[in-house]
């Protein structure tokens, strides 16, 4: 591991990983992983909550230059998605370069030597020219401030800051939010639960999610023909991909609202119930649910949908917005993550001076999700506008590890001390892709969701296909940067 790393990769989550495995590939070994966890992992290491799992398939949910042949099922786990992060990150021996139980507390720019200085816990200051901040889009939990919360006997907990010694055996237990980790959470819990009240504001449109266990057969081909596990990725991928189309022509959405009211008509037979699960917004608007058994787990007799918000919690339970009363043990918080603005509480100072919240007043902004103007050699993983909107994260992330790594050979090549992307340049991006997305369905669907930051703007889905976003960040052009000075390491 170097002592005085040229680059500083923040987080070992699969951006991070990512990230580093390029580097290595195209050469670039001065490097450390700093990871304020124990262990790598991510977001995955962090949502253990009952039920956690993928609504990616597999298959795809997976490095393109590390396939498991042996998945499980067609939508995997979350142990099972640790247990591969970690295996790659073995394979790759980046436990020589990184640094766990290490939070980086501050990045400060330094104007006079190019370089960043990079404060962790414990006052140690690390001055690499290079960061890649690998922490993730789905970081901070978004945990709501409710009346009372601290008059409540009973445990609160976030389903991404899961509580592994939490017995749910026999406890009254609510679960407020009805999104992708909730559609989760209440079948694995129904049974075990003496009851279960769920908590929506909004319904959401659910598709069913054609999980099963792959068979010893499947597994077997994978094993010894890999190009027939590149079919399966590839069919997965395309299917995927088409449906871009419709999210961003919304008309064509009505196949999906087909099949979506469908899946309802038959999985809730009880029409006032049915009638509180079918929104009023176009489907696509809010991501789309995949689950074969939320449904059926709202049948039953312990578990109870109540269609109004918490207004206020108290000693024994929460009282909703109509004036209702439910008594609870334990509340489980599936309320997604801070996603508006994700680096608000992070203190990076650029060029001049300027701090990530004066850069971003506005709202988020970055070009290709990866560089900021007024902040040189700091790169993003999954910054604004990068995520797929029905594409793996993966083959994103994959497509930015290798786009940042050429920029890296590129200011190197160049002799450059700094490397910042041209503020019109930017500006100009965020201009087309934001016209983009003013017709898709996550803007003019008519709902609220994560998608959309507090002035209506849509600072998170890339407004095209996947396979545009490739092309982009196959090769930085030096038209959109500006390269400064005479490196140090180009004069010795």
């Amino acid at each position: 591991m170097a002592d005085k790393p040229e680059i500083v990769i923040v987080g070992a989550g699969l951006a991070g990983i990512c990230a580093a495995i390029n580097l290595l590939k195209k050469g670039v070994r001065d490097f450390v992983i700093l990871e304020k966890a124990s262990g790598a992992g991510g977001t995955w290491r962090y949502n253990t909550y009952p039920g956690s799992a993928c609504d990616v398939v597999s298959n795809m949910y997976s490095y393109s230059f590390a396939p498991k042949a042996d998945w499980e099922s067609t939508y995997a786990g979350q142990p099972e998605i640790q247990r591969y992060v970690e295996e790659v990150f073995d394979t790759y021996g980046l436990g020589r370069v990184t640094r766990f139980d290490t939070e980086v507390l501050s990045y400060t720019y330094d104007d006079a030597t190019d370089r960043w200085q990079v404060q962790v816990a414990g006052g140690e200051v690390l001055t690499p020219r290079v960061v890649i901040a690998g922490i993730g889009a789905l970081h901070n939990p978004n945990i709501p401030k409710f009346k009372g919360a601290e008059t409540f006997a009973g445990e609160i907990v976030h389903s991404a800051r899961w509580n592994p010694d939490l017995d749910l055996t026999g406890k009254r237990v609510a679960v407020v939010g009805v999104g992708s980790s909730a559609v989760q959470i209440v079948p694995a819990i129904a049974g075990q639960a003496a009851h279960v009240h769920v908590v929506q504001r909004t319904p959401q449109w659910v598709l069913p999610k054609p999980n099963r266990p792959f068979s010893r057969f499947e597994r077997f081909l994978f094993r010894v023909l890999p190009v027939s596990q590149k079919v399966y990725r590839n069919v997965a991928y395309w299917s995927h991909e088409l449906a871009i189309i419709a999210f961003m022509h919304p008309p064509l959405l009505k196949v999906f609202k087909a099949v979506s009211l469908r899946t309802l008509r038959k999985q809730i037979p009880d029409p006032e119930l049915r009638a509180k699960l079918t929104p009023d917004y176009t489907i696509g608007c809010k991501r789309i649910l995949l689950t074969s058994d939320y449904y059926p787990a709202l049948m039953r007799d312990d578990v109870t949908l109540v269609d109004s918000g918490i207004a206020e919690f108290e000693v024994t339970g929460f009282r909703t917005e109509n004036g209702e009363f439910h008594e609870a043990d334990v509340v489980i918080l599936a309320t997604g993550f801070a996603t508006d603005n994700r680096l608000a509480e992070e203190r990076i100072t650029g060029r001049g001076g300027l701090t990530i919240q004066e850069a971003w007043r506005d709202g988020m902004r970055a070009h290709l999700g990866t560089t900021i103007a007024g902040f040189p050699n700091f790169f993003l993983m999954m910054g604004p506008n990068s995520g797929g909107g029905s594409q793996s994260i993966l083959f994103v992330i994959e497509a930015q590890a290798h786009y940042i790594a050429q920029c890296v050979r590129m200011m190197r090549a160049a002799g450059a001390r700094s490397l910042e992307i041209r503020a019109d340049v930017e500006r100009e991006f965020n201009k087309r892709i934001h016209a983009k997305l003013a017709r898709s369905v996550w803007n003019s669907g008519g709902c609220d969701s994560w998608f959309l930051d507090r002035s209506g703007q849509n600072r998170q889905a890339w407004p095209g296909s996947s396979v545009s976003y490739w092309r982009l960040t196959r090769q930085p052009s030096k038209e959109w940067f500006e390269l400064r000075g005479r490196s140090l390491e180009a004069a010795r």
